[in-house]
């Protein structure tokens, strides 16, 4: 279990976004005359690529609708919106730590390139990583190609990575690539859902991942 790339999800892992992503879909509906989703019901999809988020909480839309509410989500999310987001207590230092240690850092979200690389270059946490890959880009989660893409770009083996995240779509996808998980705790769904799909462990906070790593290389060596 000694493991050379780490790739993170992004909302809900490093970033506690959740309330933007709520509140800028439910204006992206209501822009439309329609009935807001719950919060809960928003919660459920965080992780997903927006247009499957937007299938899975309308599943009735058309191609055209999901278009428009597609384009009023990233219309609030890219520049209408004020919702604060925020990174999670500790994760640029804990990103400097594994970066020191030698570990490869990547991330894999569900995010629009042009949201990551927003966040990226806000927070400046975009050093620290040999590569990103997004919804748009690719395959949405739960399908292996945008992990898959990343440990080619790594050149590492499956066995050789970490998938770190907040969904079960996180773990998922992880599951379909053949690479380990590891669950927060503290993201978008509850422990028990994340805990069905067999994670190698769970955290309560990202500051725990570099003295995780280090116990479990520690065990390894035993």
């Amino acid at each position: 279990m000694s493991y050379q790339l780490l790739v993170f999800d992004w909302d809900g892992t490093l970033m506690d976004s959740e309330a933007k992503i709520v509140a800028c879909m439910q204006a992206a509906f209501v822009d439309l005359g329609m009935e807001a989703p719950s919060r809960n019901a928003v919660r459920d999809i965080i992780g997903l690529g927006l247009r499957e988020a937007i299938q899975s909480v309308y599943p009735g839309a058309g191609d055209g609708l999901v278009d428009d509410l597609f384009q009023g989500y990233r219309r609030h999310f890219l520049g209408e919106d004020n919702t604060p987001s925020q990174l999670f207590p500790g994760v640029e230092e804990t990103l400097e730590q594994l970066d020191r240690a030698g570990y490869l850092l990547s991330v894999a979200t569900g995010k629009g390139r042009r949201g990551l690389d927003k966040v990226l270059d806000e927070t400046g946490l975009g050093r620290f990583f040999i590569a990103t890959r997004c919804a748009d880009e690719t395959f949405s989660k739960p399908h292996p190609e945008m992990l898959n893409q990343l440990i080619d770009f790594a050149g590492v083996e499956p066995r050789d990575v970490l998938m770190i995240g907040d969904t079960e779509y996180d773990l998922q996808m992880a599951a379909n690539a053949g690479t380990d998980s590891l669950a927060v705790s503290y993201g978008a769904h509850e422990v028990e859902r994340l805990l069905n799909h067999r994670p190698v462990g769970c955290l309560d906070a990202i500051s725990e991942l570099p003295g995780y790593l280090a116990s479990q290389t520690l065990r390894s060596l035993r």
